[in-house]
């Protein structure tokens, strides 16, 4: 009796789900309320503070504006990325994953297969299909045994 040889490698379902999971949170909280900046410490420190060189400068304004500008950029381009990869979706997939995750923080998969009209079986396969797909589109599968 002759195997198959796959070239696809195995995939961790669990943590694949979870990547995909956190970036699907991280875009619907960018799209409701937008890029958080972080703000400049003006308050002082009264903790002793050891240093090591003392020719280093520290300039705590453009380290808070380069964070700012850094991770601004990264997650528009996160957003973007999870649009283009969303439109690659069939129709049912991207409705899914839409009403599950990018729009409502308090959706449970209950009432979305309700709303969808989809017993709970077929909803469960039409989900994992979809992060299937939207974990290669976005490059965040995790493959089995492989160190995180």
């Amino acid at each position: 009796m002759t195997h198959q040889i796959s070239f696809l490698p195995e995939i961790d379902r669990k943590e694949t789900q979870k990547k995909v999971e956190e970036v699907l949170e991280s875009v619907r909280i960018y799209k409701q309320i937008g890029f958080v900046r972080r703000e400049m410490k003006t308050t002082p420190a009264y903790t002793p503070r050891y240093h090591g060189q003392t020719y280093d400068v520290g300039s705590p304004a453009e380290d808070t504006a380069l964070w700012n500008v850094e991770h601004e950029q990264e997650i528009e381009n996160l957003e973007m990325n999870v649009d283009r990869a969303m439109n690659r979706l069939s129709r049912i997939e991207r409705e899914v994953i839409q009403k599950r995750y990018l729009e409502d923080e308090s959706a449970y998969d209950y009432t979305v297969h309700d709303e969808l009209g989809m017993s709970s079986r077929t909803y469960s396969r039409v989900k994992a299909r979809a992060f299937y797909k939207l974990a290669f589109m976005l490059r965040l599968e995790v493959v089995k045994g492989e160190a995180n």
